[in-house]
């Protein structure tokens, strides 16, 4: 009796773990288009050019960042990157991205861990981040960004 529990125990475990990822074409097609952008996003803080960032997103994207209001629309996202850059020091980052769900029809939910580095390379914020991509007629884009620090607010904003 104790190894038909097993047996199905450990069955019903793979089943729901290979239900998780979708190896789909669509869903192959997102994940290296999600890879793509996120490669080019912190490009952005790099040479100080808003219009990276912003082309990362949908144009109904929008930004939910911790303890501020919802950013919605391009010009939202100018002025997050402007806050960002101006107020924050960011000038460059890391995506880890740790698991992508959904099977590429329309949206795709990307999970993972974030990195923000000052205009010396050093790590200044990290945290982990959700985001619902939405499939445009110009290819996958941001359309829900949603992200929090690993770290509490005095130790975030010490500079």
């Amino acid at each position: 009796m104790n190894k038909l529990f097993f047996f199905i125990l450990v069955a019903a475990a793979s089943a729901l773990l290979s239900s998780c990822t979708d190896h789909s074409p669509r869903s192959e097609e997102a994940k290296q288009a999600i890879a793509e952008s996120n490669a080019i996003y912190f490009q952005a803080f790099v040479k100080n050019d808003s219009s990276i960032f912003i082309n990362r997103h949908a144009e109904d994207a929008c930004i939910m960042a911790p303890n501020a209001p919802l950013m919605c629309g391009r010009t939202e996202a100018a002025k997050f990157f402007r806050a960002a850059y101006d107020n924050y020091g960011m000038r460059n980052g890391k995506f880890i991205t740790t698991n992508v769900y959904g099977n590429g029809a329309e949206f795709v939910t990307e999970e993972g861990i974030w990195q923000s580095l000052d205009a010396n390379g050093t790590l200044f914020d990290e945290g982990k981040f959700l985001v619902l991509w939405k499939k445009t007629k110009d290819g996958w884009k941001m359309y829900r960004d949603s992200f929090s620090s690993n770290r509490n607010l005095k130790q975030s904003t010490k500079r």
